[in-house]
């Protein structure tokens, strides 16, 4: 506490990153990035599968990159490695283990609270994305199953009966990846794919014309629960099914408890902010997912953190 740093980012993701980078390039020193996780980018480490491809235009939505930043198409891994040197090249601050609990705003300063103590910095910036709190169905998951339950592909193996739930592009993947070595059927409540991105639909429509994946279209579920060692899906049209496991891909959800905590205002389930991502508190930011409507462009990101480190730094010129 004797300490108060310049900024403190919440979340070292591509937009935490990029508001690190952006406000060291242009003058300023005393930055720390605070990460819940063991690394940075732990969306794209945990949600994306293995050589996932990565658009800087997601979802062919054309950004032109304002920043010092020059982010291109690749994988997952390149991703990875390009957000690597970004932070050995300058000398920052990331703290990693390090969950934030609330922000509290004080005369000239902000105090982070953290488990087993806190910090003060003089401006924050939230980069919480909203993958970090994966949504989850509105019916229960019985804990006898919860092991056979997954919103990554973490603990799913070979030669099982496993349900993807979901229509987006990380469903269509998870799907496509599972089918070469397991009965694979893909669980979606409308009629098309047309969410996903056209690789990803490509991909889909060639996995189910040569039947290595099932479609369950404009199907809803209602419950699940356990029976002999299974998932028993219960569907709305009264019929059901039993699987070895089951993989939920519907999207994340803005971590609204934690803002309102912070003193962030939301609308529409989005926190409130004026151009330069202010909040309406002065002095603390929001960038990233979590500002998006559907979240996940990465050189949208990149963009907030070049817009609010100008902010910062014009300010105090």
């Amino acid at each position: 506490m004797d300490h108060t740093y310049q900024l403190a980012i919440i979340g070292a993701g591509p937009a935490g990153i990029a508001t690190a980078i952006e406000s060291y390039v242009l003058g300023m020193r005393d930055i720390i990035l605070l990460e819940k996780d063991e690394n940075h980018n732990a969306t794209i480490r945990k949600f994306y599968k293995d050589n996932k491809r990565v658009d800087k235009d997601w979802k062919g939505q054309k950004v032109e990159l304002d920043g010092t930043i020059y982010f291109m198409d690749g994988t997952k891994e390149s991703t990875l490695d390009f957000f690597d040197q970004l932070l050995d090249h300058e000398s920052l601050e990331l703290r990693t283990h390090t969950e934030v609990q609330k922000i509290v705003k004080r005369e000239n300063d902000f105090e982070v609270f953290i488990a087993g103590g806190s910090l003060l910095a003089k401006n924050v910036v939230v980069t919480i994305g909203r993958m970090g709190k994966p949504n989850k169905p509105d019916y229960k998951i019985p804990p006898s199953i919860k092991n056979q339950v997954h919103f990554t592909l973490d603990g799913c193996g070979s030669g099982e009966k496993i349900m993807v739930i979901g229509g987006g592009d990380s469903a269509i993947e998870y799907a496509v990846d599972l089918c070469d070595r397991n009965e694979v059927s893909i669980c979606y409540r409308r009629g098309t794919f047309r969410r996903a991105n056209p690789t990803n639909q490509a991909d889909i429509e060639r996995a189910l014309a040569n039947g290595s994946v099932r479609a369950l279209l404009n199907t809803e579920i209602t419950e699940i629960e356990s029976e002999s060692g299974k998932v028993k899906v219960l569907f709305s049209d009264g019929t059901s099914e039993l699987f070895d496991r089951l993989v939920y891909a519907i999207g994340g959800t803005t971590p609204s408890g934690f803002l309102s905590g912070s003193g962030i205002r939301e609308e529409e389930g989005k926190p409130v902010h004026d151009e330069n991502y202010q909040t309406n508190i002065s002095g603390l930011f929001v960038a990233g997912d979590i500002t998006q409507e559907s979240g996940g462009s990465i050189a949208l990101g990149l963009n907030h953190g070049f817009a609010i480190a100008n902010y910062i730094m014009n300010l105090s010129k």
